[in-house]
This record gives structure tokens, C-alpha cells and sequence, in this order.
């Protein structure tokens, strides 16, 4: 036999159990596991975190804004990388309290407006 036919051959014999393993995996009832990732995405959200930051990934570019969602991001990310809860009264807290007519860093200062200086025009 030359190389020709024996190409040939090889190349029915690679279908034929192509198809063979297509109906025999089309054939196949499916497992009792294969169901259980589909019921775990369908059921609610238990965790308030995950509900939350799903709530804040939906409302597009309002979320970065949002306060209670740069919260659920801090609690992420903190329980991402495994470090402890903050203190209860946090820094943030305990500035407010002592210095409750102080700006918010979060808000740009505004400068005052100031008069422009009167200028003498040279003839």
C-alpha cells in the first residue's frame, strides 16, 4: 500500500470515532452534579455584602459615588486579603466628632473669590 491510501484510511477511521464518541456523549443522561452549580446560581444571595455589591455593579456610574458602595468595596476587599474588621470607632468617626465645622476632605475646597488687583494702563 502506498502512503496515499493508508492517509486515507486513517483519516476514516479519525471520524468514524469522532462521531462514535459525539453519540455516545449526546446519548448520555446527564449526573445529578452537573445540576448543582445551575441550582447554586439560581438561588438568592444570603450574604448582605454580595447583595450589596451586586446592587452597586448595577447601577453603572452612579456605584463610585455612592457611599454605601465604597463601604461594601472597603468590607471586599479587607475580606479579600484577610486582614481584621476596623475598630469600631474609626478615624473617620472620631474626626467628625471632634471637629464637626471642619470641611470634608472629600469635597474640594472652593477657593474664595478674590478682587483682581486694578491695573494702571501706560500711554
Amino acid at each position: 500500500m502506498d502512503g496515499k491510501t493508508l492517509a486515507r484510511i486513517g483519516a476514516v477511521i479519525f471520524v468514524a470515532v469522532a462521531v462514535v464518541a459525539t453519540a455516545i456523549e449526546v446519548n448520555r443522561k446527564p449526573d445529578s452534579s452537573d445540576n448543582a452549580p445551575a441550582v447554586a446560581h439560581s438561588s438568592p444571595l444570603r450574604d448582605p455584602l454580595d447583595a450589596e455589591l451586586v446592587r452597586c455593579s448595577g447601577i453603572g456610574e452612579a456605584g463610585p459615588r455612592d457611599p454605601s458602595c465604597q463601604r461594601a468595596w472597603a468590607d471586599n476587599r479587607r475580606r479579600f486579603l484577610g486582614q481584621p474588621a476596623p475598630a469600631p470607632s474609626s478615624t473617620l468617626a472620631a474626626r467628625t466628632t471632634m471637629f464637626p465645622s471642619a470641611p470634608d476632605s472629600a469635597e474640594p475646597a472652593t477657593p474664595a473669590a478674590q478682587p483682581e488687583p486694578s491695573r494702571t494702563e501706560a500711554r
